[in-house]
């Protein structure tokens, strides 16, 4: 028994096996009948048959990728919504006649048209302006001069001194910020929310940068406190 058990082929381990079987794809299809005997553990008693797990591997990843794939027509929603959203808000600003209509347009299409709860457009001007919030170039540098450096979008939670002077007495209720320039000397935008995580980066911020560009061609229109200094 011991000679024919040394004389005896050694069987391939499972490497080799499933080496073999990724080297020779079509194995099965010159030997099918050996499928319907193929058996995979599933649950303590049952087993199931290669067919049967390959068909619920590949009902499991159809559902994963319908899923996905419903993320992203989702996204492309929002992206459509947000796109309109902004070009009505453009056309708006470029059809202002006065300093009141370019506030106006910018205060009410953020606050009813993008649901924005917290908005802030600070114009910086040395002199008094006839509508909307202004303060000076100085003042502004002062306490939020960090963040109007670059002339990029800053989000994240930012100090409760920089808040304050950018939302005033709701300052305490922002959580977030999305915080960007006006051509650096014409002003500042800031949008807020409650949420801490809401604007925790500059993704999905993209339009705050447009309507940033358009205002710094515009503002420059309606009088010369506006006027950018370099």
């Amino acid at each position: 028994m011991t000679d024919q058990t040394q004389g005896s082929t050694p069987l391939p381990d499972a490497e080799a096996v499933a080496a073999y079987l990724r080297a020779h794809p079509e194995f099965f299809v010159d030997h099918d009948e050996l499928i319907p005997e193929l058996r995979i553990p599933h649950q303590p008693g049952t087993a199931v048959s290669l067919v049967e797990r390959q068909v619920k591997l590949l009902r499991e990843r159809n559902i994963e990728m319908r899923h996905r794939l419903s993320q992203l027509m989702d996204v492309a929603r929002d992206n459509d919504r947000l796109f309109d959203k902004t070009r009505r808000l453009v056309l708006d600003l470029l059809d202002a006649g006065s300093l009141e209509e370019v506030v106006s347009a910018v205060e009410d299409s953020l606050r009813h048209e993008f649901q924005v709860p917290y908005v802030s457009l600070i114009l910086f001007s040395e002199a008094t302006l006839p509508v909307g919030r202004c303060v000076s170039t100085a003042e502004a540098k002062q306490n939020v001069g960090g963040l109007l450096e670059g002339g990029k979008t800053i989000c994240g939670v930012l100090r409760p001194h920089e808040l304050s002077f950018l939302f005033g007495e709701d300052g305490p209720s922002v959580g977030s910020a999305a915080v960007v320039s006006l051509d650096d000397q014409l002003g500042v935008l800031a949008i807020g929310s409650r949420d801490p995580q809401h604007y925790k980066s500059s993704l999905g911020t993209l339009f705050l940068g447009y309507i940033a560009e358009v205002l710094a061609r515009v503002l420059p229109r309606f009088g010369t406190p506006l006027r950018s200094v370099r």
